[in-house]
């Protein structure tokens, strides 16, 4: 997802190369460089920083009644035993307070475009003044009443559909950019590297769908499974003839890569079904807290962090003019789009940890699991493969006929 910040940092350094054998770089340049390098810094603090918001979030869940009721007892909005605060809702509570902490971010930042102006000296300093604007955020929502948290709950789960969409997009932008690096049009350039990962990506989405059969669709009580597993082998089967077609002719890797995508979502689907179903084969013998769990659980929060923060950096692949020349002073990134994925990442962890469900609390060490994420996870295989064939179909659809190219003194003839 940090493409366009490797070209530019690619077309710096040869800029920066034919400099020095000509003549010397100018002053200007070197402090835009030095200018840059904040920013593209701040954005990992940023990422620290809804890391820990996510342990913060699981933590209240899991432990808050139990370490922290005493000090629930002071704050009103709390409840008895600090109720109001833990599980479920005091997970919302920690999303709340990310949220307002990034939205005001990016209030703040949106209409920065150079890096002179004060928006970029906000966004990569000043960490001082920003982390008393954090402390901030995360108070004020443990002293709301519980209905405003029950109401920002129903909007999280909008707003965690759109950043489930925004992710979408980066992804499918991403697998279209790998395939012209790999698989590039020039007759000179060789593409035998992207025929091997294509073979690659093709076997494991197979040997995924046989693992799938095996593990969760073996019986024929588990008819939903099997219905899920047969038909994420049919889009694939769809996509790959799509993509082989001679009006569309997209080749074999970026049809791989979704390939397997659309297999990871049916598979992540089919895990967050409950633990206790007949047809997930889970084991349970060692409890809630085995190191299965606790390493699944620990690498899931990781993924929901990198999800964030590649998405966040990916504003390329949402601009409408894609010919717009950057020049040395422009951002490196766009700050307001990249605070506002990150405001939408914070109502979309409060689903996972709550599994999408606002009246029950998920089980110690587990994450987004639940029929209710099954099906949220189950729709979004479905949405990312219509996306991607009609990403596929439609430059055929808009290609004008040759009927209508024609002049109307050949269209009579």
């Amino acid at each position: 997802m940090d493409r366009q910040h490797a070209q530019s940092a690619d077309a710096t350094a040869l800029h920066i190369g034919h400099g020095a054998s000509d003549q010397p770089v100018p002053p200007e340049d070197l402090v835009a460089q030095e200018k840059k390098k904040k920013p593209l810094q701040a954005r990992y603090v940023y990422g620290i920083i809804f890391f820990i918001t996510n342990l913060k979030a699981w933590f209240f869940r899991d432990y808050g009644q139990k370490i922290l009721f005493q000090y629930f007892n002071y704050i009103k909005a709390c409840g008895v035993d600090g109720e109001d605060c833990c599980r479920t809702l005091g997970v919302l509570r920690v999303s709340l307070g990310c949220f307002i902490y990034f939205f005001v971010m990016f209030g703040t930042t949106i209409r920065t475009r150079k890096l002179y102006e004060a928006g970029n000296l906000w966004h990569s300093g000043w960490w001082t003044l920003k982390i008393i604007l954090l402390i901030v955020s995360m108070g004020v929502p443990f002293f709301l009443p519980s209905n405003y948290i029950q109401i920002y709950g129903e909007i999280a789960r909008i707003g965690a559909g759109i950043f489930l969409a925004l992710q979408l997009v980066s992804v499918i932008e991403f697998i279209n950019w790998w395939n012209s690096y790999w698989m590039p049009k020039e007759i000179n350039k060789s593409c035998s590297f992207g025929l091997f990962m294509s073979t690659i990506f093709y076997i494991a989405s197979v040997c995924g769908i046989g693992v799938m059969y095996n593990h969760y669709g073996s019986s024929l009580k588990c008819s939903l499974n099997i219905f899920f597993i047969t038909w994420t082998a049919i889009l694939l089967l769809v996509i790959m003839a799509i993509s082989l077609h001679s009006k569309v002719n997209r080749g074999l890797l970026s049809s791989g890569i979704m390939a397997s995508y659309l297999v990871f979502l049916c598979w992540s689907a089919i895990r967050s079904e409950p633990v206790n179903e007949k047809c997930n084969k889970r084991s349970q013998a060692h409890g809630n807290s085995d190191w299965t769990n606790i390493l699944s659980f620990l690498i899931a929060i990781c993924a929901i962090v990198m999800a964030t923060f590649s998405t966040g950096i990916d504003s390329q692949s949402f601009q409408f003019r894609k010919d717009k020349v950057e020049e040395d002073d422009d951002v490196p990134y766009d700050y307001g789009f990249f605070h506002m994925v990150f405001a939408f990442g914070a109502m979309y962890f409060a689903m996972l940890f709550i599994s999408w469900n606002l009246n029950n609390s998920a089980r110690k060490w587990s994450i987004d699991v639940g029929w209710a994420s099954t099906w949220v996870k189950i729709v979004n295989e479905w949405f990312a493969a219509t996306v991607y064939l009609w990403k596929l179909i439609s430059p055929v659809v808009r290609q004008p006929k040759v009927t209508d190219l024609e002049g109307p003194n050949e269209a009579e003839r």
